[in-house]
């Protein structure tokens, strides 16, 4: 099949509505939760707050719009290289600068949902990885791979998405040697249904926040607070993720969307 050819076949499914659209985004407004980060830092990310400009009243009496207040990396959103300190000084390590090839890819979706709802602080091992190859085929260069936990279900409540006590956040995530792996296997992004890329305890590993430190050090992408992974498959799917084209900008809430067959 030609390329000519894949994209008509495509166009006619998406109006026949073989090809389905999952919506794959966290709602976004003043109730989305937002990371709290510890004490000696104090500079955490403000929640979503939206002014009113008018809404068909006398300051505009046709048309109604809002300005917005919301940190890069509030709900689901993108994590671009220069997020993180590793990734700082690479090419096309912003939102703006980052190829827009990159943001259309297929996704691989592991499923360790039962783990996480037995263990908040489940990690994703190399072993878990390789398993879940042997079932479903081998992870492929230039693809995504996501994490469904089901941790989006907890995301109507910040207590219970943080998940937080006086030891700190409990929430699941990747071991450093499963995003070296990886990385090794040439994906594109690596992300999660938690508030970011990383387990709760990631402060603890080495590097620390292996899923930044390490993803971003390879000029890779991240991608937080998915919701609804249920709903795709293992393989197969194709994910659509673009950030906001923000000069310089280090991450950006998306309308993240997956197409499935």
């Amino acid at each position: 099949m030609s390329d000519q050819t894949a994209l008509a076949a495509l166009a006619a499914g998406l109006v026949a509505g073989s090809i389905k659209v999952v919506d794959l985004t966290a709602p976004l407004g003043p109730e989305t939760p937002v990371l709290y980060l510890p004490p000696q830092f104090g500079n955490n990310t403000p929640n979503v707050k939206v002014h009113k400009i008018s809404a068909y009243d006398q300051d505009g009496p046709f048309w109604a719009w809002n300005w917005l207040e919301l940190g890069e990396h509030t709900g689901t959103h993108f994590d671009a290289p220069c997020h993180w300190i590793t990734g700082k000084d690479l090419p096309e390590n912003t939102t703006d600068t980052i190829p827009p090839q990159n943001f259309v890819a297929p996704v691989n979706v592991i499923d360790r949902s039962k783990e996480a709802a037995a263990n908040p602080d489940y990690l994703l091992t190399v072993e878990s990885i390789k398993e879940w190859e042997a079932e479903h085929g081998a992870i492929e260069p230039g693809t995504w791979v996501l994490l469904r936990t089901d941790w989006y279900k907890r995301n109507g409540s910040t207590e219970a998405f943080l998940n937080a006590d006086e030891n700190g956040p409990h929430s699941p995530g990747p071991t450093a040697e499963a995003i070296e792996y990886l990385i090794g296997k040439g994906i594109i992004g690596w992300g999660q249904e938690t508030i970011g890329t990383d387990a709760g305890a990631a402060g603890g590993m080495n590097p620390p926040f292996p899923a930044h430190n390490l993803m971003h050090k390879a000029n890779r992408y991240g991608l937080a607070s998915l919701s609804h992974l249920d709903k795709l498959p293992p393989k197969g799917a194709i994910l659509i993720a673009a950030p906001l084209k923000f000069v310089q900008g280090t991450g950006s809430p998306v309308r993240a969307l997956a197409l499935l067959a």
